[in-house]
């Protein structure tokens, strides 16, 4: 699975992912994105895991082995625009939003915004296709404490 998205993320056209794909290319931006203040700590990592296993059905062993694995995928990434194309072409758009609202869960962990952070949610959303509305909204929803 390593090997294929590796070479996804080097395709520029790349192939729909299977869901088990779309797990790994989601927990890739999650890292992504708590690396982007270039601080990714033990808590970032909690705060990961805690998502991947409300959204894949993980247990924490199978969501740290997952995180694990997307740290690998990230640190090879070129860019953040091969993991949301092959989201985007996988997944609806209400799971898309979804997507934005577990990145605002991991950029939220620590009660502070960063603009780093939002730059990269910012351009997430755009890339997966959700408006601005919906990612503000999902945001809020994230900072209610309602998902």
């Amino acid at each position: 699975m390593f090997k294929f998205l590796t070479g996804l993320l080097a395709d520029p056209h790349p192939k729909p992912l299977t869901a088990d794909d779309a797990d790994l290319a989601l927990a890739a931006l999650l890292v992504r994105l708590a690396r982007a203040d270039d601080r990714y700590d033990e808590d970032e990592r909690f705060h990961i895991d805690q998502v991947l296993c409300a959204r894949s059905g993980l247990s924490q062993a199978e969501a740290a082995e997952l995180r694990a694995r997307a740290e690998a995928l990230e640190a090879e990434a070129p860019d953040t625009v091969r993991f949301t194309r092959a989201l985007k072409d996988k997944i609806a758009y209400d799971d898309r939003i979804g997507v934005i609202e577990a990145l605002w869960q991991v950029a939220l962990a620590d009660d502070a915004r960063n603009p780093e952070e939002d730059a990269l949610i910012r351009l997430a959303a755009r890339l997966l296709g959700v408006s601005d509305r919906d990612s503000g909204l999902a945001r809020q929803r994230v900072a209610a404490g309602l998902c």
